[in-house]
Order: structure tokens, then C-alpha cells, then sequence
């Protein structure tokens, strides 16, 4: 019996979408994305409001006339991302090609795809952590396990940076390197708390209430470089560390800073009676997403470097 491929990519997408969401370290974001209007093509309108504080109410005039003020701010997705696989029927068959591409995607997906969008993500919120520059809100030169240092205090004040300004769920994201200083210093007395996403709960350690997600190393960098998979020496596609990146020993922001969006994540089989190019098993895939921080909320990030300011 002939395969349907198009049932097959379903449910591939299925399972590539499963392991996406237990793997992916920033998968939390997505839920940010219902803030966002979307008309098609490569542009997305992001609500910003600000509104007056209260004023004296008077008895005889009644209270004072307040302001409300709703803008869009304007971005553009720019993470458009893809990638094609050919298999050849003689090393498969129609009996086995499930369970085959299904391998192969998954180790693609474990791989490739989340630490890439990981580490995009992260490598944003970072940059425009940076260029903003706020007062009191980045800290450099931090080594996990330096002497004379608490990783405790550290993240500490990360914590009361932010609750200056914000009081709402916070999210940290930090190195296996910092979180086993942290534990180590607080001698196994940390705290737990039940941390969901994308749907999936999972225990992950807190301070003062803030879940700490741990977080590779690999995908803690201010920037990133993406191979475009085609010129010369980028034929490996993926991502490396900038060229002029630091990094990241932890970060932390309110849980709605962050706004993660993707509006293409599709996968396409074609067997090989349709593939035009070669006689051969096809499978496309790919990812149209992007993240954006708004300009009122880049006082909300807390961000501690590993390396000195330059």
C-alpha cells in the first residue's frame, strides 16, 4: 500500500512538535505570541498602551480626566529557516520509511532546530538588553565559583534589579556552571517549583519564587552567526557564536517579555514518483519565527556576563 505522505507529515509534525516542547529550554515564550497581530506577509503589529495614574477625586467636580494611549510598534520577522532531506529508496522501503525519516527528523529537530532557536532567542533578548543599556540592569565579570563571589548574591540582586520596576511572575535562565555554584552554596537546601512549558510541567529549582531554568552553555551568548547552509564553510548550516559575542552566566525577566513568535513550522514529504530531482524520498521543513522585546519593557531584563565590559 502507497504511503500518504501527506498524513505522514502530520504526523511527523506531531512528534517533531512533542520533543520541541520537552527540549526546548525557551518554549515558555510562545505563549507571549497571542499579544501580537498578525495581516500576513513578514510584518507583525505589537500593542503598546500607557495610561494615566490616579488623580484627587473632587466632590463637586468629580474626578479628573485621565489618558489613555494605544500604539503599534511595527517589527519584522526575520528568521526564516529551512532545510530539505533526500533518502534514498534503496536504502529504504515503504515498510520501513516511517520509522526511518521519523529518526531523522528527530535527531534534526534535538539536534539542529531547538538549540538554534534557543540560542536566536536568547542571543536577542541579550543584544537589545544591551543596546538599551539600562541603569542597574546588566552586570559584567562574573565567574561562577571565583573566589570571594556568591552566586546566591548575585542572583539576588538580579532578582530586586527587577522588582524595582516589576512585581508580576519572573523566569531565570541560567548556565549548568552557575546553578551548581547556587546549589552548592546553598548546600542542597534549594528550593523547587513546578515550572510549565509548552504545556509540560516540570520541577525545576527557584529562588525567592523564581524558577531557574538550566540552560547549555552553547545557547547563552549575547550573539549569534547563522549559517545560511549553502556559501563556503557554511555548508553545515546551524549557528556558531558571534565573532565579538559574551557570555551568559544567567538572565532574568517577567514571564511576559518576552514575545516568541512562529507563523510557519510545516513539514512536507514527497516519495519518489513526485520528487522531481531525484529518484528519492524528500522531506522539507520549515520555521518562519521570530522574537521581539518591546521598547517599555527593556527595563525588565536582568542580565549577568561572564566576561568584562569592553
Amino acid at each position: 500500500m502507497a504511503i500518504n505522505t501527506l498524513a505522514a507529515a502530520t504526523l511527523f509534525m506531531r512528534q517533531l512538535d512533542k520533543i520541541a516542547v520537552q527540549d526546548a529550554v525557551t518554549g515558555w515564550m510562545d505563549a507571549n505570541s497571542g499579544q501580537v497581530i498578525y495581516n500576513g506577509g513578514d510584518e507583525v503589529k505589537i500593542p503598546k498602551m500607557s495610561v494615566q495614574g490616579l488623580g484627587d477625586y473632587d466632590r463637586d467636580t468629580g474626578y479628573v480626566q485621565g489618558g489613555v494611549t494605544l500604539s503599534y510598534e511595527t517589527r519584522k520577522m526575520t528568521q526564516d529557516r529551512g532545510r530539505k532531506f533526500q533518502l534514498d529508496p534503496m536504502d529504504i522501503n515503504e515498510n520501513n520509511f516511517i520509522s526511518t525519516a521519523a529518526a531523522v527528523m528527530a535527531e534534526f529537530q534535538r539536534v539542529h532546530v531547538i538549540p538554534e532557536i534557543d540560542a536566536y532567542r536568547i542571543s536577542k533578548i541579550a543584544s537589545e538588553t544591551i543596546t538599551a543599556d539600562k541603569a542597574g540592569m546588566i552586570e559584567y565579570g562574573y565567574t561562577p565559583g571565583a573566589a570571594s563571589t556568591s552566586a546566591l548574591r548575585k542572583l539576588k540582586e538580579g532578582i530586586k534589579a527587577i522588582r524595582n520596576l516589576y512585581n508580576g511572575p519572573l523566569v531565570c535562565h541560567a548556565t549548568p556552571d552557575f546553578i551548581m555554584e547556587l546549589e552548592l552554596e546553598l548546600a542542597g537546601k534549594i528550593t523547587a517549583v513546578t515550572f510549565a512549558r509548552g504545556g509540560i510541567n516540570t520541577s525545576v529549582p527557584a529562588v525567592d519564587g523564581v524558577p531557574i531554568v538550566s540552560t547549555p552553555s552553547n545557547r547563552m551568548y549575547t550573539a549569534i552567526t547563522l549559517y545560511d547552509g549553502k556559501t563556503s564553510s557554511q555548508e553545515a548550516g546551524g549557528y556558531v557564536k558571534g565573532s565579538n559575542a559574551k557570555d551568559i552566566n544567567f538572565f532574568i525577566c517577567p514571564r511576559t517579555t518576552p514575545i516568541a513568535v512562529t507563523k510557519q513550522d510545516v513539514m512536507r514529504i514527497f516519495d519518489p514518483n513526485i520528487n522531481q530531482s531525484l529518484n528519492a524520498w524528500q522531506l522539507d521543513y520549515r520555521r518562519f519565527h521570530d522574537l521581539w522585546v518591546l521598547d517599555n519593557k527593556l527595563d525588565s531584563i536582568f542580565l549577568n556576563i561572564k566576561d568584562t565590559k569592553e
